[in-house]
């Protein structure tokens, strides 16, 4: 416990940098992927933007990223990593690395969610000649906004376990510190508290994105 007590500045840096990474890549991924999760959705066929090359390429591109295995995406992707942010390791090429990953992971949520929506709905906004855009934004997103956040809070938990995973490989935050200084270190304590402060923010998540479908459902 004494030896715990000693690492408790780099256990609150860890803490931080696990936030830090994990919200930026919720900014990151969760933007994309909703950008590509609604091409998904309104290109498809009979949709408001129907086409049929789009289409393809962009469900080709999500089946391709999302089968790979995480630990495997951050060593492929860490060449385009160098090129966009200019380093293949720390924590601005694994903020990167994980929201491409997560990008490809929430479009395929969002396309699913949206796919629960009343197709009379959407036609009943077209009959009135309500544009595309006009479309999305007040009737789509609105219409998938429960399902969506809990999809949203389900990917969530996904980014903590990615962050962690980043630890590995030269990554920072609550992996890197229990690899560090509980796995290497023989030091179960450190292991145990990075463990237990991961399983408090995940669940304070949950039950947070829990209470917000259940008052976006009610509306």
């Amino acid at each position: 416990m004494d030896a715990f007590l000693d690492l408790l500045p780099q256990f609150g840096t860890a803490a931080v940098e696990t936030l830090y990474i994990v919200g930026l890549t919720l900014l990151f991924g969760g933007i994309g992927g909703l950008i590509v999760g609604l091409g998904l959705y309104l290109t498809r066929a009979g949709n408001i933007l129907e086409n049929r090359p789009i289409s393809v390429i962009l469900n080709v591109l999500v089946n391709f990223v999302r089968p790979i295995p995480f630990i495997i995406f951050i060593a492929a992707a860490q060449p385009l990593a160098r090129v966009v942010v200019g380093t293949g390791i720390g924590n601005a090429a694994v903020i990167f690395t994980i929201s491409l990953a997560a990008t490809f992971g929430i479009a395929r949520i969002v396309e699913q969610n949206l796919m629960t929506i009343s197709p009379g709905v959407v036609e009943a906004a077209r009959s009135v000649g309500a544009s595309p855009l006009r479309i999305i934004f007040t009737v789509l997103l609105p219409e998938a906004l429960g399902p969506l956040i809990l999809g949203y809070t389900f990917v969530f938990v996904a980014l903590v376990d990615m962050a962690a995973v980043a630890g590995a490989v030269g990554g920072g935050g609550l992996g890197d510190f229990a690899l560090t200084y509980g796995y290497r270190q023989f030091n179960p304590v450190a292991t145990w508290a990075a463990v237990l402060v991961i399983i408090v923010l995940v669940q304070v998540v949950q039950f947070s994105g829990n209470w917000l479908a259940r008052k976006a459902f009610r509306r």
